[in-house]
């Protein structure tokens, strides 16, 4: 079974509402794509402070008598190798929180300039499940940069022909994101999906 590929007027598929909207300015936007960001930022460094620091048991020099400074102890955090004062624990949390309406209009927002830009395509795509037909599907259609396919489901066949594909970037219409949307060179619409974003993101609208 081979790859099939059918281009579909973009114009007479995509709604303006959510495909055409005005955006007067970006802040949204900017909110929405530091808020994945952050989202996905992990709190993995890990710091020790001067009770965690091996060694430092004895007092480095007397009290009294050298001219010198007083200290207890080498694992001070003044000191080199000493304690971290303030460092991070590795239980902060870095998320921001944006509501989901405020989410949805972002997402039309980041549609709706990619749009503008010439970036969404709509396109049949029927996957075979081979690495080689989505290679000609993209060479075919011209997407040799980053590219977005946005689907209504992700199935076996779709997963292996393009897990290995180094330019191309698999996700679900209901898990779009505007960092996602925007870092896009090309953005790949099949025909299902747009009825999946269309449904969800018609809600709350304005």
């Amino acid at each position: 079974m081979a790859t099939t590929t059918k281009k579909t007027a973009v114009a007479n598929v995509l709604p303006d509402d959510i495909f055409a909207v005005d955006v007067k300015n970006h802040e949204l936007l900017k909110l929405a794509y530091d808020s994945y960001l952050a989202n996905s930022r992990q709190a993995s460094a890990t710091t020790l402070q001067r009770g965690e620091v091996s060694g430092g048991g004895k007092k480095p020099w007397k009290q009294k008598g050298t001219g010198r400074a007083r200290f207890g102890s080498s694992r001070n955090p003044i000191w080199r190798g000493g304690g971290v004062v303030f460092g991070p624990r590795g239980n902060e949390n870095y998320t921001k929180h944006i509501t989901t309406t405020s989410k949805r209009v972002a997402l039309r927002q980041a549609l709706s300039l990619s749009n503008k830009a010439g970036k969404v395509v709509v396109l049949d795509f029927v996957p075979t499940g081979k690495t080689a037909d989505a290679v000609k599907f993209l060479a075919d259609n011209k997407l040799d940069r980053k590219v977005l396919l946005v689907v209504d489901e992700k199935t076996p066949e779709l997963l292996r022909s393009t897990n290995n594909i180094q330019n191309i970037l698999l996700t679900r219409a209901s898990y779009l994101s505007v960092y996602h949307i925007l870092n896009a060179d090309k953005i790949v619409i099949i025909p299902a999906a747009v009825e999946t974003i269309t449904a969800w993101l018609s809600k709350g609208e304005k």
